[in-house]
């Protein structure tokens, strides 16, 4: 809790606060002196004497609500704490006050009858006054930081969605590597070795970001080729990579890792069943304010059915949720046996 005087932690606030007054006490000072005829100089005194001078004591009223807390106390001795915090101060204020104009002219013997009584009575008014501004401050206050903790705390839960997505990636592309290099360490321990590089490059840069950054599509893509050997290596002749990719697209930037996922169930359905060469097409575009990325493949209905859609498409949909509070920015097609996979990337 801050407990300083919001005209120190808000600057904007303190020179609102004077310059309030400074008008205030200069149209005061010209209405004594154009519309009742008072000297300039007893106008002046007079305006400091009780104005400017409640303008300097009030901003001490602000200590006696922030450190008495009224939700600990009943009503009544909340009503006692501002009675003598409110005698206190405008005791200060008439005392101060009397001092002033002591010092440049005599105080009339009327004063004290007539004029006393109205002092009085326009301390404690303003005493209650300054009471209503400094706690609309104190709520005020209150509000913003409940706002900034709550922002905060979403913050932290969807960093831990996200970190809970990107453990669900992971695990399921290395059973899938692990097993290849698994099969080819006895038939071709050249390729193997060759994998366990590109996979060690591989995981070197899924662990570089957190799910929260953001990357170049171009980079994104580089990851994705060097995915693609990885799989090339176990399904040879099968897996047809082709890029058509627009220059424009490759300085865009798109959340890390959000591809992989799509190029993963296009191996699944689409390769790993086939007897013929799969062409894998990636292809992009700019359109307005948003970065369209497509990837199609063939596959066979049947394998599909009988898969399943699995993790990588719910995955997504879920990591845009978080990230654009918009799951409907990746869309799927499935026409004359070709899955057609559009993802739209806002770029503002």
């Amino acid at each position: 809790m801050d407990y300083r005087h919001p005209f120190f932690s808000k600057p904007k606030l303190a020179i609102y606060y004077v310059v309030f007054w400074l008008v205030a006490c200069v149209a005061n000072v010209l209405l004594q002196c154009f519309d009742f005829g008072v000297e300039p100089g007893a106008a002046i005194v007079d305006v400091v004497s009780t104005m400017l001078l409640f303008a300097i004591v009030g901003t001490s009223i602000w200590y006696v609500i922030r450190f008495s807390n009224s939700e600990n106390k009943s009503a009544y001795r909340f009503i006692l704490l501002h009675m003598i915090a409110g005698s206190a101060v405008v005791f200060l204020w008439l005392y101060l006050g009397i001092v002033i104009i002591k010092l440049f002219q005599p105080l009339p013997e009327y004063w004290s009858q007539k004029i006393l009584p109205v002092r009085i009575f326009s301390g404690y008014m303003m005493y209650v006054i300054y009471v209503v501004f400094f706690y609309a401050v104190m709520y005020y206050q209150n509000f913003k930081d409940k706002v900034r903790k709550e922002g905060e705390l979403n913050a932290l839960i969807k960093e831990a969605e996200l970190h809970a997505l990107k453990s669900q990636i992971n695990p399921h592309f290395l059973f899938n590597s692990l097993n290849s290099i698994s099969s080819l360490t006895m038939s071709d321990p050249q390729k193997a070795q060759e994998m366990v590089i590109n996979l060690s490059t591989l995981m070197r840069y899924s662990l570089k970001f957190n799910q929260k950054e953001k990357v170049t599509f171009g980079a994104e893509i580089e990851n994705i080729k060097l995915y693609l050997q990885i799989e090339k290596v176990r399904f040879g002749s099968k897996l047809n990579p082709v890029f058509n990719l627009d220059e424009n697209c490759l300085k865009a930037m798109i959340p890390n890792m959000i591809l992989q996922p799509l190029f993963e169930n296009a191996i699944k359905y689409g390769v790993y069943e086939a007897t013929e060469p799969v062409d894998v097409i990636t292809s992009c575009r700019q359109i307005d304010d948003f970065l369209e990325i497509t990837i199609q493949n063939t596959f066979d209905p049947e394998v599909l059915h009988k898969k399943g859609e699995g993790i990588g498409l719910k995955n997504i949909r879920e990591r845009l949720q978080i990230l654009y509070n918009n799951p409907g920015l990746i869309k799927t097609k499935d026409l004359n046996n070709i899955f057609t996979v559009t993802l739209l990337i806002p770029q503002k």
